[in-house]
């Protein structure tokens, strides 16, 4: 055929075939996304009894606390953690999907180069040299009659956002974990000072004992019972020793770092500020939890993954080719002296005839599991909600406790003092001295773990409110 005929025939082939894959693309299915049905109430039950030092959500909640140091452990464990990096690979690796499935929806463009020479021999004529060399074009496209390959490309950007919800809510997570580690060092070192405090009070109450013992106004028992008092304050060391190590070594686990080496300063626990979180209303947290969030994208990769299970039921997949070359009886590129060319137009169906029921099982897979993740974010807003109302309660709870311990804690150091002079005096018996001293030792004891608990519920708000993170993906 005349080149100039075959290239006027070509040409509107190959518009023929892309206005069929035009109307073709009319036909695919739509995307109908699943709208989980939650009933929110319209309060929180537990708001009632907020205090009134109520503080706005904030991205970097933890500056609230007025540690100096907490920042800059914070930023370390994020720069560090081995857990928040896996977390980032799966975003990376979910954005990689998502790439490759949208690669689907766009042609194919093969080139293929080749170039040969050889020798032929043969008995009666000698020896011959064919040579060729040949350049040819390729392109091919799948038509996506149904949309299979919209919905497939659909459900890897919802999984690519969920795995980004789920990095932001590892970060969060470990952000709480750090404060709450951070609290448990100061608090087991509050504990510890504590311990030896009581320590110096019993050996100072000893020597009264051993004192009066001498001058025969106390009997041996006396001093015996003081004696066992004073060996259980320094047993009672021991494992609060103990357990500060072990609070460090798990602060320095959640950076990243080695096991030991972690110093921190010397603040407080009581030198902590205890924020308390504004909860807002209920039906803002589906939009303020990474976790609500990622459960909602999944949902989403669902709906358009049961898209592509029902397109798979449907007649035709229909294959657009098309391909052009040159070809020439000379060795080398640069030598295609004289060549042809030729260019062809290819349209392909396929259908599945008969596959045992296979299509319809995967339907009804990819039906069972959207099901499944319906239900089960339907699961996780109700534990979100709880989570929050639990975390109120606590908030408020243990503000409580820890206004009347303080006011035990005045109490039981003016009995041990009073119960001290008495005994001095000679008034009260070494029983009531060894109360006195016992109780002020279990009150200061527990105030400390209730100032923790306090922290560790003001934490548990923060993480429950979903730290003042926003879901503002919606364009991914």
């Amino acid at each position: 055929m005349n080149p100039s005929l075959r290239r006027f025939v070509f040409v509107p082939a190959v518009l023929a075939a892309f206005l069929v894959a035009v109307l073709a693309g009319g036909c695919a299915l739509p995307i109908r996304h699943t709208e989980p049905a939650v009933a929110l109430p319209a309060s929180w039950s537990e708001a009632t009894a907020r205090g009134a030092d109520v503080v706005a959500l904030e991205a970097e909640w933890w500056r609230r606390f007025d540690a100096e140091e907490l920042p800059r452990l914070i930023d370390e464990a994020f720069a560090g953690s081995p857990d928040l990096a896996v977390a980032a690979e799966r975003v990376l690796q979910a954005e990689i999907a998502m790439r490759n499935a949208g690669a689907s929806l766009f042609p194919s463009v093969n080139l293929d180069v080749a170039t040969s020479a050889g020798r032929s021999f043969s008995s009666g004529s000698g020896s011959s040299r064919p040579e060729s060399s040949n350049l040819s074009l390729g392109v091919s496209y799948e038509i996506d009659i149904w949309g299979s390959n919209y919905a497939s490309r659909e459900a890897a950007r919802a999984q690519f956002r969920a795995s980004s919800h789920d990095y932001e809510a590892a970060r969060l997570s470990l952000a709480a974990g750090v404060v709450n580690a951070y609290a448990q060092v100061l608090a087991s070192r509050a504990r510890l000072a504590i311990a030896r405090e009581n320590l110096a009070i019993a050996e100072r109450l000893f020597k009264i004992v051993e004192a009066r013992y001498r001058h025969g106004a106390v009997s041996a028992l006396d001093v015996s019972r003081q004696r066992s008092t004073v060996l259980s304050q320094r047993d009672a060391i021991l494992p609060l020793e103990v357990q500060t190590r072990e609070s460090l070594r798990a602060l320095a686990l959640l950076l990243g770092r080695l096991p030991d080496g972690l110093e921190i300063g010397l603040a407080g626990l009581d030198r902590l500020a205890i924020p308390e979180p504004d909860p807002e209303l209920p039906s803002e947290l589906l939009l303020r939890r990474p976790d609500l969030a990622a459960a909602e994208a999944r949902l989403a990769a669902a709906d358009a993954n049961v898209v592509v299970a029902r397109a798979a039921l449907f007649p035709l997949k229909l294959s657009l080719g098309a391909s052009a070359g040159l070809a020439s009886g000379e060795f080398g590129l640069l030598g295609l002296a004289n060549p042809s060319n030729a260019a062809n137009l290819t349209l392909s169906l396929m259908q599945a005839v008969f596959d045992g029921g296979r299509l319809r099982g995967q339907v009804e897979i990819s039906e069972s599991q959207r099901r499944q993740l319906l239900e089960g974010y339907r699961s996780t807003v109700l534990t979100a909600l709880k989570e929050v109302e639990d975390a109120l309660a606590a908030v408020e709870r243990s503000r409580v406790q820890e206004r009347t311990q303080l006011a035990i804690r005045a109490e039981n150091e003016r009995a041990l003092r009073l119960s001290e002079l008495r005994y001095r005096e000679g008034s009260d018996d070494l029983s009531s001295l060894l109360d006195a001293q016992r109780s002020l030792f279990q009150v200061q004891d527990q105030l400390v773990q209730i100032r923790q608990s306090r922290l560790s519920a003001a934490v548990d708000l923060y993480k429950a409110l979903g730290g003042g993170w926003r879901n503002g993906s919606e364009g991914v």
